[in-house]
């Protein structure tokens, strides 16, 4: 995933995950005191293994930008799991409505990078082989 074009909307869409993550570390900051059982445990718990993989993707993202193609397989990898995490967690009946919405966000957004990651990585290949 070498060209410029997938490398920019991958990183518009981790972008769009850091945020998502921060307002949702926010709306249980201020539910926590507004409606406490719209701020669960495991709603914490979730949010702040969101917050860690956010982190992570950022630092694999920004290392692809420079050129490690290890750290395209790794954001590719990290974007699977957080898209089968997300979706078996919305499924099951732990969380509050509004989280779920939100992990289901998250596998979307999930989605459409690994998406971007496997088609930037097949056009890099292919320009490779064609020698351009």
């Amino acid at each position: 995933m070498d060209n410029k074009r997938s490398l920019g909307a991958a990183t518009g869409i981790v972008i769009g995950y850091l945020g998502l993550t921060l307002s949702t570390l926010a709306a249980l900051v201020i539910m926590a005191a507004a409606a406490p059982r719209y701020a669960t445990t495991e709603a914490w718990v979730h949010a702040i293994i969101v917050a860690v993989f956010a982190v992570v993707l950022t630092l694999r993202l920004r290392a692809a930008r420079a050129g490690d193609r290890r750290a395209v397989r790794a954001v590719g990898i990290i974007a699977a799991v957080l898209l089968i995490a997300n979706l078996i967690e919305a499924a099951t009946g732990l969380f509050p409505g509004w989280m779920r919405i939100e992990m289901i966000v998250i596998a979307a957004l999930m989605a459409v990078l690994l998406v971007t990651v496997v088609r930037g990585s097949r056009q890099t290949v292919a320009e490779q082989r064609s020698g351009n």
